[in-house]
């Protein structure tokens, strides 16, 4: 049994917050240094400047890419053989938050209470999923997440009889609606099967997996271009100007569903999807 102490793990949620909200990963930054040569018009190559520009202030700066930094959203793997000693697991974790973007300068955005609307004012509770699995270390993700994109999220509840068409066109149907709402260039997290809530977690997950990274099924892998095509022809471009990458990736994680079901969940994250991880 290997213990680990609370304090680490606030530690490392703190450093985490403030990681996630200044540095893109390097796979999604180089997709939007990319995107400008892959853009067609020169609007949308001029966003790309501008975003290119604003990822180098930040790293040099230690300014948040993006003014929104989100709602702390943290996936935490427990390795079972370990211990956490010295304190409450949640509070830790929330303490950490409330380190990271108190002292990281991190814009407060989460209220207590939905119809209150009574800022908490160190952006604390975070949204924490944790998972029991084989080991003795705990991996931390931390994915700060801005309500722009996610208000544009949905969830559908197919019927078997759903085509792999009719999947792709209720992607592309969410992301013409969101318009230019979640800061395109967009990174699509799709999750299919499982059930309500398990769908919409799986397209959050997906949505925080590298985009350099291919689902490992063919037939996924293949969906995946096909949406990313398919929302491209959407011609809504980078920050709505109009263009050819609305997209620069479609992530889709599935899981295990019921015989009468096919639940299918969007959820969209605006060009600065940001995560950071540490494993402890």
């Amino acid at each position: 049994m290997r213990e680990i102490h609370a304090d680490q793990i606030r530690q490392a949620v703190r450093d985490l917050c403030i990681k996630a909200n200044t540095v893109l990963p390097e796979s999604l930054e180089h997709c939007i240094r990319a995107g400008e040569q892959q853009e067609h018009s020169e609007a949308g190559k001029s966003v790309f400047q501008d975003l290119c520009a604003n990822l180098d202030a930040a790293r040099e700066t230690g300014l948040p890419i993006c003014q929104d930094t989100g709602m702390a959203v943290i996936f935490m793997q427990i390795g079972q053989d370990v211990h956490i000693t010295g304190g409450d697991l949640h509070e830790a974790v929330n303490q950490g938050v409330a380190a990271g973007y108190l002292e990281g300068y991190l814009r407060c955005s989460v209220v207590s209470d939905p119809l209150e609307r009574v800022n908490t004012g160190n952006n604390t509770p975070a949204v924490l999923h944790l998972d029991l699995v084989p080991g003795e270390q705990i991996r931390i993700d931390v994915c700060p997440k801005g309500f722009g994109s996610e208000n544009m999220s949905a969830v559908r509840m197919f019927t078997p009889a759903a085509s792999a068409e009719d999947i792709v066109g209720f992607v592309v149907d969410t992301i013409a609606k969101a318009g230019s709402n979640p800061c395109p260039p967009i990174v699509v997290g799709v999750g299919i099967g499982g059930d309500f809530e398990q769908c919409a977690l799986l397209a959050k997950k997906a949505l925080c997996r590298d985009v350099a990274v291919r689902n490992p099924k063919p037939l996924y892998a293949e969906l995946e271009q096909k949406m990313l095509d398919a929302v491209n022809r959407l011609g809504i471009g980078p920050q709505g100007f109009g263009g050819t990458v609305t997209a620069l990736a479609v992530n889709i994680e599935q899981g295990a569903t019921h015989i009468a079901g096919l639940p299918v969940a969007v959820n969209v994250g605006c060009h600065v999807t940001r995560h950071a991880s540490m494993v402890l």
